[in-house]
């Protein structure tokens, strides 16, 4: 698997994207500067790490959607590239166009930090063939704005073709009240009309260790490497 992580002013988790990359191919991730205008040749998965890109002025993820590199990352998903969008990447995957909605600030207008548990709702995606229908797992979130939001006739479509990826739960997978920002229908995960796009505000890259408390994260990566091998 060769993969790009796209690196923003602001971003910082550039590195734990790229060692959760390599952990699970064996390869090294290139670190790709946002001013680039195109992705290193043969690159499989583009990965867009969480931090503060721009300091978040004007909407989270707004300035960096407009930087060079999106229109090789927009060209890499048209031609069925796998992009992964990680909290700050998620929100820039929606302010290009990659993926639907908007992702407004946490309900209580807090910033969040805390073990949270999700539930996958669709396995067998080049994003998730590592894990299965209906398993909870166990992450991180700590995002100010992640509170997803859709039009009604978005959110049906979304919910209607199965591209809703992970939602937020209990321990016992109860979606209820388990959202920690107010997203709709407890979203925390979504997937573009072609499965090759996924954005998703939890941090599972920093989960593929047991010495920091966990390894629900790795399957994801290594979901990627058997899609891409």
């Amino acid at each position: 698997m060769k993969a790009s992580v796209i690196l923003f002013p602001g971003s910082n988790r550039e590195r734990d994207a790229a060692r959760a990359l390599k952990h699970a191919s064996g390869q090294d991730a290139s670190i790709v500067w946002h001013g680039e205008t195109s992705l290193p040749a043969g690159t499989d998965v583009v990965v867009l790490p969480g931090g503060f890109s721009y300091g978040d002025y004007l909407r989270c993820g707004a300035i960096a959607a407009r930087s060079p590199v999106m229109d090789a990352v927009r060209a890499h998903a048209e031609r069925g590239g796998l992009v992964l969008g990680i909290c700050n990447g998620f929100q820039i995957l929606v302010e290009s166009g990659l993926l639907p909605g908007a992702l407004l600030r946490n309900n209580h207008l807090k910033f969040v930090c805390r073990m949270q548990h999700l539930k996958v709702e669709r396995a067998g995606t080049p994003f998730t063939n590592g894990y299965t229908d209906g398993q909870v797992i166990e992450v991180a979130v700590a995002h100010g704005d992640g509170n997803y939001l859709a039009d009604v006739e978005t959110l049906e479509r979304i919910e209607g073709d199965g591209r809703v990826a992970f939602r937020y739960c209990d321990a016992e997978g109860n979606v209820g009240q388990a959202s920690p920002n107010g997203s709709v229908n407890c979203i925390a995960g979504i997937y573009s009309e072609r499965f090759n796009v996924l954005g998703l505000m939890p941090h599972p890259e920093n989960f593929i260790d047991p010495l920091v408390g966990g390894t629900d994260g790795a399957g994801l990566f290594a979901s990627l490497a058997k899609a891409a091998a």
